[in-house]
């Protein structure tokens, strides 16, 4: 698998980390704990296209965000993660 770096060009899977899940968002500080715990261990399992927080680990230490279809493993959109993080910020602003 090859993975566009939106800052190094395409680059192979070994230089990248994998981090998990980029859809999910953190509870509020004053949510009941079973929010904090359904956020640190439930996770879904999707087959098909799904959002993912990667590490350019051995190229530009950059954070992307890699929508990949899991059962292919084809890269759909490959996003610099401080992008999403203001898109998101201006969202719930909105």
């Amino acid at each position: 698998m090859r993975i566009a770096c939106p800052h190094c060009g395409l680059r192979g899977v070994d230089e990248f980390a994998y981090f998990g899940d980029a859809s999910v968002t953190r509870p509020a500080a004053d949510a009941a704990e079973t929010a904090f715990a359904d956020y640190v261990y439930l996770r879904d399992n999707p087959a098909g296209a799904h959002r993912e927080l990667w590490s350019h680990a051995l190229g530009c230490q950059s954070w992307l965000v890699v929508t990949r279809d899991t059962r292919s493993h084809a890269i759909e959109t490959v996003e610099a993660a401080r992008d999403v993080a203001l898109a998101r910020t201006s969202e719930a602003q909105s």
